[in-house]
This record gives C-alpha cells, structure tokens and sequence, in this order.
C-alpha cells in the first residue's frame, strides 16, 4: 500500500476547518496526489512548460480582510473555486491537503509551495459540502472557470 493510500481522509468541512483554525500554512494541491508531485518536486507553467520553483496549489490561510467570517466559509470558497479541475484537467485529479513553506509565485499569481509535508485528501463529501455553503451565500458566486457547470 502507497503512503498516499494510507494518507487520511478529511470528510466533513467542518474537520479542514478546524485544521485550518489551528495550524498556518496549509494549502491545498489538486492533482493525482503527492506522490507523483513529491517525485517532480515542481509544478510545470501549462503554457510555456517552464519549471517552477514549487508545486502550485492555494492557500487555506485565512486573510486578515476575511474578519470574523465564519472559516468554513473561507474553506469552502477555496475548494470551490477549483473544483473544476478534475472535469478539464484529468479525471484523476483530487484534491489534498499540504502544509508547506511559499517559495514564489506562479504564472496566475498561484503559490509555489516547498518543503511539502502531505496532511490528507479531502473527500468528495467535502467538495459537496463546499458546493453548498457556496450556493447558499448571497451574490453570484461561481468556479474561477465560470463558463462551466460547478
């Protein structure tokens, strides 16, 4: 069994959003998980191919702006806005969860993460969950990819 299958499964939002009160530096990688990212140690920019000094991923720190909003909020938003990903990019892409140390950023102002200590995957329960504190928030939220179905 891979260290990756052994990694644990956040499964509610309410569980990344306590990690996320208790610990900075969390971000959080869409891809097929981090070993294969952990062999490449890099991201790579799509559209030059250029190498890039850590593996993009968004952070789940929450902004000063963000005041007193409620953190699952905050969560929620950032795993929404990619979780387009795994339709566009590759169907096996998921998303995990990384502590990590922000090394630059990338060609859409993304940042580059190094020193990658993997925490778990975050379950598809949790994308659900995300879709639907979004949908219930006032204004016109929608996916960063806003041409396609979240």
């Amino acid at each position: 069994m891979s260290n990756a299958e052994l990694m644990p499964v956040f499964e509610t939002l309410d569980s990344l959003a306590d990690l996320v009160t208790s610990r900075n530096g969390l971000y959080v990688r869409w891809s097929r998980g981090p070993e294969p990212d952990l062999r490449t140690v890099c991201s790579r920019d799509d559209l030059t191919g250029v190498p890039l000094p850590g593996l993009s991923a968004s952070s789940l720190d929450v902004e000063d702006w963000w005041g007193e909003r409620p953190v699952r909020t905050w969560v929620a938003r950032r795993l929404y806005d990619y979780s387009h990903l795994p339709r566009i990019k590759d169907s096996r892409t998921r998303p995990w969860v990384l502590h990590g140390t922000e090394a630059g950023r990338g060609p859409d102002n993304e940042p580059l993460v190094q020193g990658v200590e993997p925490l778990g995957w975050i379950g598809t329960s949790v994308i659900t969950e995300a879709h639907d504190e979004i949908n219930h928030q006032p204004g016109p939220w929608g996916p960063l990819r806003r041409d396609e179905t979240a």
